[in-house]
C-alpha cells in the first residue's frame, strides 16, 4: 500500500516484571500452587478506577489467599497500555490477564496469531451461555470458540449536553445532524463553544467521525465500511467526511491539547454545550458529584437515533500466563452476576449479560440497556470493535491529518487504501 501520508509510530517498549508467585507441593513435580493474579488494564480515571477496584474486591472476597496485582497503564485511552502488552506478549512474559476490547482488537491482534486461550468453558460450566446476546457471543468469538469474556458494554454514540447551557439559550438538542448546524450556529453567535472534541489521545477525532459515518451511511452501509462492501471514498462516504469537517467549525480551540475527559469536564463547567463520546462520561460525571438528568442530559449522536455502536471490555487467558486457575477464576467473576453488576453501575457502561437486576442502575444505564435491546447494533472503529489494530491505528493517523487540513478527497482515497490492504 501506498498512503501520500506516511506516520511512522515509535512504540516504547515499556516492559513490566511479570508477577507471578507460584509454590511446589514437596514430590508434586507438575501441579503448582497459584498465590498471584496480575491484571493489566488502562482504567485509571474516575469511575473506571474506581469499576474495577469493587471488581478485585468480589474476587479477593471469594479468593482471599490470592495476591491481586493491579497493572493499571495511564496514558493514550489505552495506547500505552496496549503498547506495554504487545512488549510482553511477544517477548513471552505476558501478564495473567488484560482488559481489551472485543472483537477484532482481541482477535486480528493476539487469536489469530495464537498468543490466546479459547475460554468457551467458562460460560459453557455455568450454563451462561444463554445470558449473553448473540450478537455478543459473536464478537467474542473465532472459529467456534470464545476468546475474551465481556465484563461489560459500551455505547459509542452518545452526545451529553449542559442542560443549563440549553435552557439558559432556550435550544433543544439537536435531533439531526441539520439540526446540529443550526443549534452550533445559534450557540456560537451568543459566545458558547457548540462541540467540545478532545485529541491529545489520538482517537478522538475519530470517535466523533464513527458517529458521523452512521449518521450518514445507515448501519448496514456503515457495516460494509469493514467488510469491504461499502467504498471509502465513494459519494455516500465522501458526503460523511464532508459533514465531519463542517462540525469542526464548532469545536473546541484547544482540541489537540485536551483528552476526552477534558472535554466531558468543559460540557460539565458549560464551557463548551455538546460532547460526542462513550458512556464512560456518565461514570465519570458521577464521579465528580454531577446528576443524571439535571446537571447533564444524554441522546444518541444526532442522526443515530435507533442504532447503537457498540464497544465491550473483555479479559481473556493468555498462552503460558503464570497464574491460568487464578485467570480461569478471574474470568468467571468477570462473567458473574454479581461481577458485572457490581463493576457497570460504578464504570457508567451496562452489563453483557440479560439478566442484570436493574434496581442497581440509574436512569441513564436503564435506557441504555432498553436501546442496546432493540436498536441495531454495529461495532464501534474507534474502539477496535470494527477494525483490527493496525487498521484502527492507521485510521486515526488519516483522521489527525483530516482534522488539520480538511482535504476530503485525499482522506478518502488513503481510507480506500488502508481499507484495500486489511480487509480479508
Amino acid at each position: 500500500m501506498t498512503l501520500r501520508r506516511v506516520v511512522v509510530f515509535g512504540v516504547m517498549a515499556l516492559l513490566l516484571v511479570p508477577f507471578s508467585a507460584m509454590a511446589a507441593g514437596e514430590g508434586e513435580e507438575e501441579e503448582r500452587v497459584e498465590e498471584g493474579l496480575e491484571i493489566v488494564t488502562w482504567w485509571t480515571a474516575g469511575g473506571e478506577a474506581e469499576a474495577l477496584a469493587a471488581l478485585i474486591d468480589v474476587y479477593r472476597q471469594r479468593y482471599p489467599d490470592v495476591e491481586v496485582m493491579n497493572s493499571t497503564v495511564a496514558g493514550g485511552g489505552g495506547s500505552q497500555a496496549r503498547g506495554v502488552l504487545a512488549s510482553r506478549m511477544v517477548g513471552g512474559r505476558p501478564p495473567d490477564t488484560f482488559q481489551v476490547h472485543g472483537g477484532a482488537g482481541i482477535i486480528g491482534t493476539w487469536v489469530v496469531d495464537d498468543f490466546m486461550e479459547p475460554v468457551t468453558h467458562i460460560l459453557e460450566d455455568n450454563d451462561w451461555m444463554g445470558v449473553f446476546p448473540e450478537d455478543v457471543i459473536e464478537i467474542i468469538s473465532y472459529e467456534g470458540e470464545i476468546y475474551s469474556i465481556p465484563v461489560n458494554i459500551h455505547r459509542s454514540n452518545v452526545m451529553w449536553y449542559n442542560i443549563g447551557v440549553f435552557e439558559e439559550h432556550n435550544l433543544n438538542p439537536p435531533q439531526s445532524l441539520a439540526e446540529f448546524f443550526e443549534v452550533a450556529e445559534q450557540l456560537q453567535a451568543a459566545g458558547v463553544t457548540p462541540l467540545a472534541l478532545g485529541g491529545t489521545d489520538g482517537w478522538e477525532p475519530t470517535h466523533l467521525l464513527e458517529s458521523v459515518l452512521l449518521a450518514e451511511l445507515g448501519p448496514d452501509a456503515y457495516r460494509g465500511l469493514w467488510d469491504g462492501t461499502t467504498a471509502w471514498d465513494g459519494s455516500e462516504a465522501l458526503a460523511a467526511l464532508s459533514t465531519f469537517v463542517d462540525m469542526l467549525d464548532y469545536i473546541t480551540a484547544d482540541q489537540s491539547a485536551i483528552t476526552n475527559i477534558d472535554a466531558a469536564e468543559y460540557v460539565a463547567e458549560g464551557q463548551a454545550a455538546m460532547t460526542v463520546m462513550g458512556d464512560w462520561v456518565h461514570g465519570f460525571y458521577l464521579a465528580i458529584g454531577l446528576e443524571p438528568g439535571e446537571d447533564y442530559g444524554w441522546m444518541p449522536t444526532p442522526g443515530t437515533q435507533g442504532n447503537f455502536i457498540m464497544l465491550t471490555d473483555t479479559f481473556g487467558l493468555p498462552k503460558d500466563a503464570p497464574n491460568p486457575t487464578n485467570v480461569r477464576r478471574w474470568l468467571t467473576v468477570v462473567a458473574s452476576r454479581e461481577g458485572q453488576d457490581t463493576f457497570n453501575p460504578i464504570k457508567g457502561s451496562i452489563p453483557a449479560r440479560t439478566d442484570a437486576d436493574r434496581d442497581k442502575y440509574d436512569v441513564y444505564l436503564l435506557s441504555a440497556m432498553d436501546d442496546f435491546a432493540r436498536d441495531s447494533i454495529v461495532p464501534s472503529l474507534a474502539h477496535g470493535a470494527a477494525a483490527e489494530v493496525g487498521w484502527m491505528s492507521s485510521i486515526n493517523d488519516v483522521v489527525t491529518f483530516l482534522v488539520e487540513d480538511k482535504d476530503i478527497e485525499t482522506a478518502a482515497a488513503d481510507f480506500q487504501s488502508l481499507a484495500d490492504q486489511y480487509v480479508r
